[in-house]
């Protein structure tokens, strides 16, 4: 197959000598002398940046667990009405008793998981929303 080569440019292949002097109080990022200030004042920046990224992440992680309760919740309110909506038609209806069992025994399990979702058992609720959501199909074979 032929085409262009890799259109990146190269890494910068200049090599210090092992022997140059190098100043200690010069600073890292810019090797300009006296610019970066004593060493226990990079050390006090590194350790103000590690804390800054660790409050980051803690904030970052937050976010998903509140994301993820309002995502169990939402979703277990919204499917545990659905069951009581079809429970409430198949009783109306002509369908057998145990249908409309099988919607409303689904709906309470979906909503005993947003309550779970809500005190932040978000994998708890997640599988409890699989089986409440296959206690409805299994309830509507029987239709």
């Amino acid at each position: 197959m032929s085409g262009r080569a890799d259109s990146d440019t190269p890494p910068e292949t200049r090599v210090e000598p092992a022997d140059a002097p190098q100043d200690a109080d010069a600073d890292e990022e810019t090797g300009v002398a006296g610019a970066g200030g004593t060493a226990a004042d990079r050390a006090a920046e590194t350790a103000e940046t590690a804390e800054t990224a660790e409050d980051e992440d803690a904030g970052a992680d937050e976010r998903e667990a509140h994301r993820a309760r309002w995502a169990a919740v939402c979703t277990g309110v919204v499917l545990a009405l659905a069951g009581l909506a079809a429970a409430l038609l198949r009783l109306t209806g002509s369908a057998p008793l145990l249908v409309a069992a099988a919607y409303a025994c689904g709906a309470g399990g979906c909503a005993l998981a947003a309550v779970l979702g809500s005190r932040g058992r978000t994998r708890r609720a997640l599988w409890l929303l699989v089986a409440g959501l296959m206690v409805m199909a299994l309830g509507d074979q029987f239709d």
